[in-house]
């Protein structure tokens, strides 16, 4: 008899938490519905509150408790926490600014090439409203999108023709569609490469319809074994860029120009993916195995793709330049407006590119200027940082550390720098660094021999103050 009675108690109170349980439409005219909805909009605003309505609605016939504390002020503070927290995650989930301070200067996690201020300028104010994408405003008909990026993509280069898509696998499938769509091409064993986890030479190759012809092995290819697969049905020879993989020791392949020569002997292109594509040259900053793309055609490929945004230090895009001939079937071929460039990717390169055409791009693009911070440099900003924080629980010290090029770029070479290590009286180096990632703006460190540090080569002058900032906001000894 108690036992029932108790459940009719307890019915009876979720029946009253129920009835307090405030309407979206209550919700959405109060003070902070008024108020979110300048910032979100109406109709997003309805439907997260809608949703956290629900969820407050199943959480209430699943949990007991004593009737006050399902008051009406109760139930509408518990729903707009709800609403509040489905806000955050979706605000983590878009895009935001972070501090890179991880010393990788091509983090592909954090978007890789960081732009130029003209660059920006060129996205935010040229390119972002009507431009000339597709217009010649000196005679005033229909113009050729890209035309300017693909003359400065010649003229640095040294190639025929140039043509811009919107990455670099969309280069590599265009070549290979459009040059050996029907045939065979033949690539190294050892070049057979993934890169990133999602980009894998043998998958776009059998997107492309060509089929893939392997010769020599893993560790060593011999320009015989191409010689050997040639035959009737052969379309392309191809090269590819290892990214960040490397067979050392016992290993072997023909250069480029041993290719070339093969491949213009028997009527064949040569394809050379050549993954980062350097304008400049970086050997003398102590980053090996990254030839120009100018070397390349002087080499002897009739066609090479690479990146925009790696060492090129400008937005993601595919490019490609090599013969005329070859670069205006790839431009006529259905596949390419499905590949095409947008309007702000364009504008980007194009500045970009303008400043190597000045020769000032290692003053103006901000990964050629990284890639030349000296580490006495990196050391003296550290050391002035540390004179900027106040947290008596922080221990800093600066210490020799390395910065790596990433996205594939160089992975044998990297960076000597500075680093700040940091640790902390009361906070292991994991809480450091979720306590600094949750920062505003997030601060992305790495850890080191149980330390947490921060390269500031890839770190903005800018960006120091925040730095500083997330830094003294770490707990002190007073407040733990």
């Amino acid at each position: 008899m108690l036992a029932t009675q108790n459940i009719m108690d307890q019915m009876k109170q979720s029946i009253a938490a129920l009835r307090n349980l405030p309407s979206v439409d209550q919700l959405l005219k109060s003070a902070e519905g008024v108020e979110l909805q300048r910032h979100i909009g109406l109709k997003r605003l309805t439907a997260i509150t809608r949703a956290a309505v629900s969820n407050m609605r199943l959480k209430l016939r699943s949990e007991l408790r004593g009737e006050n504390g399902y008051t009406t002020e109760y139930l509408v503070a518990e729903t707009w926490k709800l609403v509040q927290e489905r806000l955050q995650l979706e605000g983590e989930l878009g895009l935001i600014g972070v501090i890179n301070a991880t010393g990788v200067l091509l983090h592909t996690n954090l978007g890789r090439a960081p732009l130029s201020a003209a660059a920006i300028k060129a996205i935010t104010q040229e390119s972002a409203g009507y431009c000339t994408l597709e217009y010649d405003a000196s005679v005033g008909i229909r113009g050729k999108r890209g035309a300017r990026v693909e003359a400065l993509l010649c003229e640095l280069t040294g190639a025929e023709d140039a043509l811009v898509v919107n990455n670099c696998a969309a280069a590599a499938l265009l070549i290979l569609k459009v040059l050996a769509g029907e045939g065979e091409t033949l690539v190294s064993r050892g070049e057979l490469v993934e890169i990133g986890g999602d980009f894998r030479v043998p998958d776009v190759m059998s997107s492309s319809g060509t089929i893939m012809v392997e010769v020599g092995t893993t560790n060593r290819t011999h320009l015989a074994d191409y010689e050997r697969a040639i035959n009737h049905t052969t379309r392309l020879i191809m090269r590819v860029h290892p990214s960040n993989y490397r067979i050392v020791g016992f290993a072997s392949s023909p250069s480029l120009a041993e290719l070339s020569e093969l491949a213009h002997s028997r009527d064949l292109p040569l394809y050379e993916d050549a993954g980062s594509g350097a304008l400049e040259d970086f050997s003398v900053d102590g980053i090996k195995d990254e030839p120009t793309v100018g070397e390349l055609i002087n080499a002897g490929a009739d066609v090479v793709s690479f990146s925009g945004d790696k060492l090129l230090g400008s937005a993601q895009a595919g490019l490609i330049v090599g013969k005329a001939n070859i670069v205006e079937e790839l431009r006529k071929h259905p596949l390419y407006r499905a590949l095409r460039s947008d309007k702000l990717r364009l504008a980007a390169l194009e500045e970009t590119l303008e400043s190597y055409r000045r020769g000032t791009a290692f003053q103006e693009v901000p990964v050629l200027r990284m890639i030349r911070a000296r580490e006495d440099e990196i050391r003296e900003r550290a050391l002035h940082l540390i004179e900027k924080i106040e947290n008596s629980s922080l221990e800093l010290n600066v210490i020799a550390g390395e910065s790596a090029i990433g996205g594939g770029a160089g992975p044998t070479s990297t960076l000597n720098t500075a680093l700040l290590a940091i640790t902390h009286k009361f906070l292991g180096a994991e809480e450091i660094v979720t306590s600094l990632r949750n920062a505003q703006p997030p601060v992305i460190t790495r850890i080191a021999e149980d330390k947490v540090v921060l390269d500031l080569r890839t770190v903005f002058s800018d960006q120091e103050d925040s730095l500083v900032l997330a830094l003294n906001q770490l707990p002190h000894q007073e407040n733990l």
